[in-house]
């Protein structure tokens, strides 16, 4: 099965308060992802950074996505983010914009989403999330 991890469950990891290794040891029989605009959320973090710990966001940043395929936004991606975002906006339980493009890429691929923020992802019909333990 395909999980895209979310940016939550990669900065989690990065902190030391998740083993974001383990875990992922722990399913040998998923494939791991990461969506195109968690990694702009990621980078944007070693952006702001500076000093030594810019350069030690950046190595954890590489080594964690070096070896997962990054999932394009796609004009087909663009279609499922579109209904997604007028089924929440209708609901009345919007959810940030990102979570959105995750969520749709998700949805898109017939994934499931690792995430910390399973309030969110919840929002978004037909998407099986993963609360990571």
């Amino acid at each position: 099965m395909a999980i895209i991890l979310d940016a939550d469950v990669i900065i989690r990891g990065e902190k030391g308060t998740f083993d974001l290794q383990k875990w992922v040891a722990s399913r040998p029989n998923d494939q791991f992802e990461v969506a195109a605009i968690t990694v702009a959320e990621l980078w944007h973090g070693v952006e702001r950074a500076s000093g030594k710990h810019r350069a030690t966001r950046e190595r954890y940043l590489r080594a964690v996505l070096e070896p997962v395929p990054i999932i394009s936004y796609t004009e087909q991606t663009a279609y499922e983010h579109a209904r997604v975002w007028a089924d929440l906006e209708a609901s009345g339980k919007m959810i940030g914009f990102y979570d959105l493009i995750v969520g749709a890429t998700a949805l898109e691929r017939g994934s499931k989403v690792a995430t910390f923020n399973k309030r969110h992802f919840a929002q978004i019909k037909g998407l099986s999330v993963i609360e990571p333990k």
